[in-house]
């Protein structure tokens, strides 16, 4: 077991030190924020990750969980320092450090023994090595600090099973002690571990998202030809995913991705290639793809309506990806504020995001607090999120509680054989339109 402490309580952070707590090492969360972390020290998660909050409670009655701000509390014997701080995107799409540099010189300030340093933020290639330099430049020279990639690959909405259940773990070090800690650190998770120098775990992270991104941005491209020629794109997506060397996953067709990672990480990528005169194409055209599937649905709304002024229109989910209250990035932001640049009135539900929600969109547009109200009276629905309890509301009260049965499917949710044999209009991404202009 060892005593570990780390600096952020955000996503990753939080996740980061419950689970290592799980695994039985003793655990200091520190954060700056004391109204969140007054919410940690009484079990309660301030975001939504299924299986969170229960392993919070666990090991904070077991002993292994600890909450504070103070940073002499959090410090005191600890033997490896996990930075877990936000890397914001600036305007001009690199990333911006401010807080890991703040994170690294108030470890400087505090600590006052040799430790080991993990940075599990995600951030440009060579930013360990600036880290190890502010250590250099602020402590004094009989402690020793050793500085070590460790980049997180967590799904939201699945963190906790992929902490457990990852593909691999990456150490990124050029000192093979302080890679040795951190290695014997994660073996309880009974993942695969690959160790790396520190600048190759840098751009494994960048270099796997990217990919990631890239076939779901082919994926729709694909589906707008499919849309052109009369093809459907998941019947192309089951045939092309058949294929060992591509492989099924990112491959389904939808309004384009979101969420904290694959936006910004495939910008601060395009940027880190620009600064070594290498221009990554491919990934520019990947964002520009990303970036119309977000309008796809209100295009396919104005080519059915011809003018969307007037209209009552529904947005059922709102979170960027199911089982999260995550709001970044969310396709359905860009979809509510077209619709209503366009004149339509928006109502919306989302089973956990609205709170997160109403600080981002447009205070004209009215949430509800179950799909029924939200569908009542609509004139179309639009599916921005696959909830499982969006999926499995019976088709048939869409025609009982609408205006005009029509849906605009951002996610596929429904097969197209059985929309056939229901009155209802249905749009979806790279598949035939089904019962068109049925309602006139």
């Amino acid at each position: 077991m060892k005593n570990i402490a780390v600096i952020g309580t955000g996503y990753v952070g939080l996740v980061t030190g419950v689970c290592l707590s799980e695994i039985g090492h003793k655990v200091t969360c520190v954060d700056i924020d004391k109204q969140k972390v007054k919410l940690l020290k009484n079990g309660v998660s301030p975001i939504y990750e299924p299986g969170l909050q229960e392993l919070i409670e666990k090991n904070i009655k077991k002993g292994n969980l600890y909450f504070t701000n103070n940073y002499n509390e959090a410090f005191q014997d600890v033997e490896v320092i996990y930075i877990a701080v936000g890397t914001p995107q600036s305007e001009s799409g690199s990333v911006n450090l401010q807080y890991v540099e703040e994170a690294a010189k108030t470890i400087a300030h505090f600590i006052n023994h040799s430790t080991v340093i993990v940075i599990k933020s995600t951030v440009p290639v060579g930013t360990n090595e600036k880290v190890l330099e502010i250590f250099q430049n602020n402590i004094s020279s009989d402690i020793k600090i050793d500085v070590v990639s460790n980049p997180e690959f967590l799904r939201e909405g699945s963190a906790i099973y992929d902490s457990f259940h990852g593909d691999r773990i990456i150490i990124g070090s050029d000192n093979k002690n302080a890679a040795k800690i951190i290695e014997e650190i994660n073996k309880p998770f009974q993942v695969p571990i690959l160790i790396t120098d520190t600048r190759s775990a840098e751009m494994i992270k960048y270099a796997s998202n990217a990919f990631l991104a890239m076939k779901i941005s082919f994926i729709n491209g694909i589906a707008e030809i499919c849309e052109k020629l009369g093809a459907n794109i998941e019947e192309v997506s089951n045939g092309v995913g058949k294929d060992k060397r591509i492989g099924s996953q990112f491959l389904k067709a939808g309004i384009g991705y979101g969420g904290s990672c694959f936006p910004k990480d495939t910008l601060a990528l395009i940027n880190i290639a620009n600064e070594v005169g290498e221009p990554f194409n491919l990934l520019t055209s990947v964002i520009d793809i990303n970036n119309r599937q977000r309008t796809k649905l209100v295009k396919k709304a104005k080519e059915r309506f011809g003018t969307l002024r007037g209209k009552q229109f529904t947005i059922l989910g709102l979170a960027f990806k199911p089982n999260t209250d995550d709001m970044r990035e969310a396709a359905s932001i860009e979809l509510a504020k077209e619709l209503i640049n366009e004149g339509g009135k928006v109502k919306a539900y989302d089973p956990i995001a609205i709170d997160n929600a109403k600080k981002i969109l447009n205070s004209s547009i009215h949430f509800t607090d179950s799909i029924e109200s939200a569908v009542k009276g609509a004139d179309a629905v639009f599916i921005a999120t696959e909830w499982k309890e969006i999926i499995e509301f019976p088709l048939q009260r869409y025609k009982e509680l609408m205006s005009s049965p029509i849906i605009f499917d951002g996610r596929n949710c429904y097969s197209i054989e059985e929309m056939k044999n229901l009155p209802i209009e249905y749009y979806s991404i790279g598949r035939p339109s089904i019962n068109q202009f049925l309602y006139k």
